[in-house]
């Protein structure tokens, strides 16, 4: 019995009942895979940034790598970028700040991803609903045109449709936008952890710089001065054009 009200209200719904169904559909895939990605995510940060900092301390950097490539989520992979340049043992200056920010910039996209749907979705179920609205009313008073009078039968009709597809819009956007707004939240608990991510393996590269584990190559001041105040080479002047010699018997003597 309830399926076939369901099937009624549809069918009564008018054409635009077809596309709010679409943005349903939509909507609830990209929400289940949005929640799936973002607690895998999150799962395990904590414990991977407290194994990482003891087995970088202990000189492990192997055992560190194998920890967070086993381990997904954004800050793990901001830590696998820095500690494949910790291995080496010898990085040049910003080397590593680089990596790092570009990771994160990468992970941060991955995030987001599909976030844009939900707030088209979210924007454009309640105006399909109102354009029902608007079609209802407009069948409404086509009825009452045709027939000449205003009977309530008449116009009944459109104006269910007006009430059926703005109920039906306003249904799909209001768990869409709860939805956005979750995921936005959990998002930016994801770049804390990135942040707390970077700011681990920055540490452990000053400890281990300290310790003397790794070198990190810095260009010397007095070099970026020398070659900041370098005097330009200045371009040859141009050759001014000879005068011809005047011509014999032209000197003005008489």
């Amino acid at each position: 019995m309830t399926e076939y009200r369901l099937m009624t209200l549809f069918a009564d719904g008018g054409l635009m009942m077809y596309p709010l169904i679409l943005c349903s559909v939509i909507a609830l895939g990209v929400i289940l895979a949005k929640a799936w990605t973002l607690h895998v995510a999150h799962r395990g940060t904590a414990q991977v940034l407290a194994e990482v900092e003891g087995l970088t301390l202990s000189g492990d950097l192997d055992g560190a790598t194998r920890a967070v490539r086993d381990t997904p989520g954004p800050a793990a992979a901001i830590l696998l970028a820095g500690l494949r340049r910790l291995k080496d043992r010898r990085l040049a200056a910003g080397e590593l700040e680089s990596a790092v920010a570009t990771t994160g910039t990468i992970e941060l996209g991955f995030l987001e991803r599909g976030l844009v749907i939900l707030a088209t979705i979210a924007n454009v179920a309640p105006l399909m609903g109102f354009l029902g609205t608007v079609a209802g009313m407009i069948i409404a008073f086509g009825a009452i045109e045709a027939a000449g009078n205003v009977d309530p039968t008449l116009v009944a009709g459109g104006i269910k449709v007006a009430l059926i597809t703005t109920a039906a819009g306003l249904i799909i956007a209001v768990p869409v936008n709860i939805a956005y707004n979750f995921f936005v939240t959990r998002i930016d608990q994801l770049i804390v952890d990135m942040e707390h991510g970077t700011q681990k393996i920055l540490n452990l590269a000053w400890d281990l710089e300290k310790d003397g584990r790794i070198e990190i190559v810095r260009k010397p001041a007095a070099t970026v001065r020398a070659a900041a105040g370098a005097p330009r080479p200045r371009r040859p002047a141009a050759p001014e054009p000879a005068m011809p010699d005047p011509p014999l018997g032209s000197s003005g003597e008489g």
